[in-house]
């Protein structure tokens, strides 16, 4: 699919649009916010993803010829609408959290603020790209960190849709993955590539021999050879065979992990390969990477699980109307008290209040912040407190007056956030890395 992103959203958004013209209500400025009411059951905090995708994707959000006509053939809106839209570009301002922070219940993760018209039609676009690669991150960084340092490849393109794997394989790598198979990811956002040959190359050979041979010969002995196709001990025994002791590695794609590992370091030992590494790629989530943390792995590769969030493929976020200026020109605090979905009305600002030794305790939502507030740019940024308590802001400007910042895109853009989550998550109490269920790592107040 090419063209403009539009459409890509619901209809609902410009019916809205379409009666707030009508009521003469579109141009109240007003202030929305993003944000989760709870994190999926059992995790304990969430990894922010998708910032510089969004920024990119509202940028150049326009309503073009073919949008316009297909909405006037199908009656969606009045002429009168379809002129605003014609003519649509935010020009709002937009402040959230860094790309890669961690965040919890109530975290004022985006905060857009423009006419009620211009805002609200960005809804479903800002919650797809948040939901979808922020449940990715959030399982990614799950994985990285029970992978004590083990490279991760992302290997999920062939589990969801041709759009989504590019922004899965960019929302692992931010998350501490090391590489991904997805090409157009590598071109797009540079995340490193990775990847040699599936099974099917074996099955082509007349022999597996023959297959390795091919594979050695045009890729080098410091390729990775995939053993399992047969049976894994012959495997192992033709690849040294044909590659060598000095052989990069094998790829395990079956079995029971743990045991099969164990077999096959002892046989590339034995068979002198001491050097070969072994790369595991077989339906991995966090719990068998963890499980798998005292087996002789050298790098895991994941696929399903991380494409898909590990069970819980959107993040569950909102994006709420919290203030809109009143007819006498002061702004209104506004909230929803639905059962279960109550929100907190107001601007907001957001600190994280971290002890003498750096670890986060509390993140602190200021309710009617009133102008934004300028956070510092990472977790190392703040000064040494000398072992006293202090607050680290979270917010940062993202876009003024329609224009993105531009240290938040691109390649440059999705490197800092890969930092920036590191350093985030060496704030985060040990608990938070429990894969057992449990509450929030820190709680969420507000003041």
């Amino acid at each position: 699919m090419t063209g403009s992103a539009a459409l890509l959203t619901d209809r609902y958004e410009l019916t809205m649009v379409d009666a707030a013209l009508q009521s003469g209500t579109a141009e109240r400025e007003s202030v929305f916010e993003a944000f989760a009411r709870r994190l999926p059951d059992g995790r304990r905090y969430g990894v922010l993803a998708g910032t510089g995708r969004m920024l990119e994707l509202i940028a150049e959000f326009r309503f073009d010829d073919p949008e316009l006509e297909w909405l006037r053939a199908n009656d969606v809106v009045r002429p009168a609408t379809l002129d605003w839209l014609a003519d649509y570009r935010f020009s709002g301002d937009i402040w959230g959290y860094r790309e890669g922070e961690a965040y919890f219940p109530g975290s004022p993760l985006v905060t857009v603020q423009g006419s009620f018209a211009e805002a609200v039609v960005l809804e479903t676009l800002i919650l797809s790209v948040l939901n979808y690669d922020s449940a990715v991150a959030s399982a990614a960084a799950r994985m990285s960190s029970v992978a004590i340092g083990r490279p991760l490849a992302e290997m999920g393109s062939r589990r969801t849709n041709e759009r989504s794997a590019v922004a899965a394989a960019r929302a692992a790598y931010i998350a501490g993955f090391d590489a991904t198979s997805n090409l157009e990811a590598g071109r797009t956002w540079q995340v490193p590539t990775m990847g040699t040959a599936a099974h099917s190359f074996t099955l082509l050979h007349d022999s597996e021999a023959d297959a390795f041979r091919a594979q050695v010969e045009a890729m080098g002995p410091d390729t990775t050879l995939l053993i399992d196709t047969y049976d894994i001990e012959r495997g192992v025994a033709t690849a040294i065979e044909v590659a060598g002791t000095g052989l990069g590695a094998v790829r395990i794609d079956s079995g029971d992990l743990p045991t099969v590992v164990a077999a096959v370091r002892r046989q590339l030992d034995d068979l002198g390969a001491v050097h070969t590494k072994i790369t595991v790629t077989s339906d991995l989530d966090e719990y068998l990477i963890a499980a798998l943390s005292g087996s002789p792995v050298d790098a895991f590769g994941v696929g399903t699980r991380v494409a898909t969030g590990s069970g819980h493929p959107a993040a569950g976020m909102v994006y709420k109307l919290v203030a809109r200026r009143g007819d006498d020109g002061t702004w209104v605090d506004v909230a929803k008290s639905s059962a279960h979905k109550a929100s907190v009305g107001g601007r907001k600002h957001a600190v994280r209040r971290l002890d003498g030794s750096r670890t986060a305790r509390d993140e602190i939502v200021i309710v009617d912040a009133g102008e934004p507030v300028v956070g510092t740019d990472a977790p190392g940024d703040t000064s040494d407190a000398g072992g006293t308590a202090t607050e680290r802001d979270l917010v940062v400007p993202l876009m003024q007056a329609g224009v993105p910042d531009e240290r938040w895109l691109g390649p440059e853009g999705t490197r800092l956030a890969r930092e920036h989550r590191a350093a985030a998550m060496q704030e985060l109490p040990i608990e938070a890395f429990r894969l057992g269920a449990g509450d929030p790592a820190i709680p969420t107040t507000y003041r």
